[in-house]
């Protein structure tokens, strides 16, 4: 019979040690030791990598302001001269940057600097709702798949490859065109299909990720001692398993933030995403693309664009970041 107080002993010495050497090799959290002064962890070096490098600060820089731009947009159009991004004045229409208009004017006489402002929260917030119901739905399927295995497994993961092996674009456009939206569909309900689709088939990409994390940390020592001193699954999938196989799913999610955002973008371009009245960049890049717009007003084109790249850009960066500050093998 062994004695639980010496397997804990052993535990917190040779084995924890083994362990954090295993988990990093393979991008995953190790558990804290308990001198909390003296103790590191796989988070803490990713953290003191990121903050030397300088594209972490760029691309966290961007992401912020344009998450303020998303939440607040009236604090970057309040010096605007046109502030009201539904005001539209015929008139105007495809005059170029001017005084009165810093981005110039749309097809329709709207401002296009506060459309673009505007437009910024429609586009982040399909992203960030899709990515946060991609982590939800892939997190917990990934991470009942890898930890019982088994039929369980079998059935979670079959299921997962018939919806990967659809298109995010094409499944979009098909679940889209199938069930339309018009101008008298509420705001919040043309931005959840949209969500729904791409969370729909978005989420195998997490479940994959994590059931992989999940099968490099349950064989480890401290989750084989735990269930050795009696620990129920629950407490060890919470305690254990979970917070040290959750860093490359965030990871992953980051980039995959930036995909949904100019998924959304095509699918609004295409005329089957968001509607108008709903304000996004998708739609904006939809109406300068008229014929002949292009040539006579290209500003129209330019500016939504060029937010939208960069938006895109900054997520993409900051999860390539991310991910190698997380790789011992990439310093």
């Amino acid at each position: 019979m062994t004695d639980p107080n010496l397997l804990s002993n052993q535990t917190s010495g040779t084995a924890s040690d083994d362990a954090v050497t295993a988990v990093a090799e393979h991008v995953t959290t190790p558990p804290a030791r308990p001198n909390g002064d003296d103790a590191r962890s796989l988070g803490r070096d990713a953290w003191e990598e990121l903050r030397r490098r300088p594209g972490f600060w760029i691309s966290a820089t961007l992401i912020a302001i344009m998450l303020v731009m998303a939440i607040v947009p009236n604090l970057f159009t309040f010096f605007s001269p046109q502030p009201d991004p539904a005001y539209a004045q015929l008139a105007n229409a495809r005059q170029p940057p001017s005084a009165q208009a810093w981005f110039g004017f749309d097809g329709q006489g709207y401002d296009i600097y506060s459309r673009t402002i505007h437009g910024a929260r429609a586009s982040i917030l399909v992203g960030v709702l899709t990515t946060i119901g991609t982590i939800i739905i892939g997190g917990t399927i990934g991470l009942l798949a890898g930890f019982y295995g088994g039929w369980l497994d079998s059935v979670l993961s079959r299921t997962g490859e018939i919806f990967w092996s659809i298109p995010l674009l094409l499944g979009g456009v098909l679940f889209m065109t199938s069930f339309p939206s018009d101008l008298g569909t509420p705001y919040m309900i043309v931005v959840g299909k949209v969500v729904l689709v791409l969370t729909v088939l978005g989420w195998p990409r997490i479940a994959r990720i994590m059931r992989s994390a999940v099968l490099q940390v349950k064989p480890l020592d401290y989750v084989q001692a735990a269930r050795a001193l009696g620990a129920t699954p629950l407490q060890i999938i919470a305690k254990h398993v979970l917070p040290n196989a959750f860093a490359p799913v965030i990871v992953v999610a980051t980039i995959d933030l930036g995909a949904y955002i100019a998924t959304e973008a095509t699918l609004s371009f295409l005329g089957i995403g968001l509607q108008p009245p709903t304000i996004s960049w998708g739609i904006a890049i939809s109406d300068a693309s008229g014929l002949g717009l292009l040539r006579s007003a290209p500003h129209m084109l330019l500016f939504p664009s060029l937010f939208l790249s960069i938006t895109v850009l900054a997520f993409i960066m900051l999860g390539d970041v991310v991910r190698d500050a997380f790789d011992p093998k990439a310093r």
